[in-house]
């Protein structure tokens, strides 16, 4: 059982690593044959963001079972974790560290209702600790995004953040002629973007008030988007036989001024003409000149709301929503909606509205140094968008 002194967590060989994707792909795959699948994951594990030790495998063994050289071949539990950049603000002081990001946790059916999936979780909250760190380089937290609700990861640390987002049906029958221009954004063009707005995170943080809650932000670095367009551009060419162009969308010439956001295409309908399932999220809203809202869904009714971005952020999201029907989405989702991102939504959909997710892709938070109870209510994690999702 899970709480035996013989199960350890390890990194799997190649051969453990397939045994195992071969068993979390009905879970894991989406649209995509258990094949596919497959490669999917050697694409992925090869972009610059996971190369070089930036993901890595584990799984939970038993060391008791005789096996040759006591390396048994069935892993009990599994998962991956990304090393990803990020800030941490506390006490006046602006830190650079890396943050694990976890995801793929999957324990097969038949070993479940055994604690191994507790067991691995307990495991590998004390490895994230203190792995890949050195003197130079230190980790203060690790995130993962829970679709099993709430309870069970808090039970092992991972506390549960303010998780909602906005959506728009894919399509759209609103007349955007009074919005301003809007014009597509390509692979081309998202580098020195990611670059201006990396160095706005760094400097908003900076601008802390003193006597600020403690605050987090993973990077939205080019290496990050980069991942999530490779993972699209290979479901794209497995369901489509093309991937798309499209990236995203900015409004305004003039640097300093201008809105963009970027987004993703997710596939889960295995039939490539049919909608239903499909999302495309929208990665990273960014207003150059702005500073980060209150993205809390009790907040975005208030009066002193600034809608100076409201239409430049509706053109946007009208080109998502038409780039969304074109690829076979349902609908578009943008996470952590501010208060102006939110009016922008109602401007092209006045039913539009805030949904606090319960069940599904809850962002939740380790925070590693000694505290004293829950930290979710005493950290802001900045720009908790779908980009840092893995």
């Amino acid at each position: 059982m899970g709480d035996s002194p013989a199960i350890i967590l390890v990194h799997p060989t190649e051969e453990e690593k397939l045994i195992q994707f071969n068993l979390n792909g009905a879970e894991w795959r989406g649209a995509l044959s258990l094949e596919a699948y497959l490669r999917r994951e050697t694409v992925l594990s090869q972009q610059t963001l996971t190369k070089d030790g930036g993901i890595t495998y584990w799984i939970l063994i038993d060391t008791s079972l005789p096996h040759q050289l006591g390396r048994p071949k069935l892993p009990l539990a599994s998962c991956e974790t990304y090393r990803k950049k990020a800030l941490v603000w506390q006490d006046g002081k602006l830190q650079e560290v890396i943050c694990h990001g976890i995801g793929s946790v999957f324990c097969a059916s038949h070993l479940r209702r055994r604690g191994y999936a507790q067991r691995l979780m307990t495991e590998l909250g004390k490895a994230l600790r203190t792995y890949q760190t050195d003197e130079k380089t230190q980790s203060l937290f690790s995130v993962l995004y829970s679709d099993i609700g709430k309870k069970f990861y808090k039970d092992f640390g991972w506390e549960p953040f303010d998780s909602s987002h906005v959506a728009l049906n894919a399509g759209t029958s609103a007349d955007a002629s009074s919005l301003p221009a809007a014009r597509p954004l390509y692979a081309e063009d998202l580098e020195e973007l990611c670059e201006i707005d990396v160095a706005s995170v760094r400097r908003n943080l900076e601008s802390r008030p003193k006597g600020s809650k403690t605050a987090v932000a993973l990077l939205p670095d080019i290496e990050t988007i980069r991942w999530h367009h490779a993972r699209e551009n290979f479901v794209g060419m497995e369901l489509h036989r093309k991937a798309p162009n499209i990236k995203g969308a900015i409004v305004g010439t003039e640097k300093g001024k201008r809105v963009w956001c970027y987004w993703t295409r997710m596939w889960y309908n295995q039939n490539p003409a049919e909608a239903k399932g499909n999302t495309m999220h929208i990665l990273r809203l960014v207003i150059e000149d702005g500073v980060w809202g209150d993205t809390a869904a009790s907040n975005v009714n208030g009066n002193s709301v600034d809608h100076s971005h409201d239409a430049a952020i509706a053109a946007l999201l009208v080109v998502a929503q038409r780039e969304a029907e074109e690829w076979k989405m349902e609908h578009v989702e943008m996470w952590a909606p501010t208060p102006a991102a939110l009016a922008a939504a109602q401007r092209l959909d006045p039913s539009a509205k805030v949904v606090a997710r319960d069940t599904e892709s809850i962002a939740s938070l380790q925070w590693f140094p000694e505290h004293d109870g829950p930290v979710a209510d005493k950290i802001d994690w900045i720009g908790n968008e779908k980009y840092g999702w893995c």
